[in-house]
């Protein structure tokens, strides 16, 4: 039946996917997307719409995956289906964040966040809040960037994402440092090391080692700050990031 026939292909553009075949995966979905259209299953044409904008993005065509996000929007608010929604206008928050419309970007996310709350997924809302504190970050809005992590730090923990914790954790350290707060980034940056250590993210480790350092720095503790840059040395070398490597060994030398 045709029904079947687009479920298929749908399936297919998922597999296609999965397995790094774009071109093979839009052409799949491409031809999905009429049928569930024709057959008015708005489901399966939402479904769709979404797969051609992840794939777009994903092949750094931000205008395209734009224009299918924008697409799935109406028929997701038709539906009912909220927590899609969320999905579809973080997306579309990350896409204008990337094409460097911050404030576009910042109006998208503070449309998701009230939705993550409203069918409870704590999850969403933790890397919502995230987004809308560094894009206002980007946006020298400093304190509202730190009222947006400090939301979001206690929920990545009732939830058990260390790894979103530790990112939180990190983004707060920053947002003290370049407010000229040594003693609190250095907080912030601390308690992200143990764990990083437990996860076995040794780049992170290294970065968080030498972010530790600057502080210590520009704080005129030359020795301290010279122990935590000589830690984060073999980490990057370990981890294969030059560049890192190349900050570090420039911030030693300095």
């Amino acid at each position: 039946s045709a029904a079947e026939d687009a479920q298929r292909l749908l399936g297919q553009c998922a597999t296609h996917y999965q397995h790094g075949e774009m071109q093979e995966a839009l052409a799949a979905c491409g031809q999905a997307l009429p049928m569930f259209r024709a057959l008015g299953d708005r489901g399966g044409e939402a479904t769709t719409l979404n797969n051609l904008g992840q794939l777009y993005a994903t092949l750094g065509e931000q205008q395209k995956a734009l224009e299918y996000f924008q697409q799935v929007l109406p028929i997701l608010r038709a539906l009912g289906d909220r927590r899609s929604e969320a999905t579809i206008l973080t997306n579309i928050g990350a896409i204008y964040s990337s094409l460097g419309e911050k404030q576009k970007g910042l109006q998208y996310y503070q449309q998701a966040l009230p939705i993550h709350r409203a069918v409870s997924d704590r999850a969403g809302e933790a890397a919502t809040l995230n987004n809308i504190g560094q894009l206002s970050a980007d946006l020298g809005e400093r304190q509202k960037a730190l009222e947006y992590y400090q939301q979001a730090l206690p929920i990545f923990r009732a939830v058990g994402d260390p790894m979103g914790e530790a990112t939180i954790l990190n983004n707060i350290g920053g947002v003290y440092a370049s407010l000229g707060d040594g003693q609190k980034a250095l907080e912030s940056f601390r308690q992200t090391l143990p764990i990083l250590r437990a996860v076995g993210d040794r780049g992170h480790e290294a970065m968080a080692l030498n972010n530790i350092g600057q502080v210590y720095s520009s704080l005129g503790e030359k020795q301290t700050a010279l122990e935590y840059q000589q830690q984060a040395l073999p980490l990057w070398r370990t981890v294969g990031d030059r560049r890192g490597e190349a900050v570090t060994l420039n911030n030693i030398g300095g």
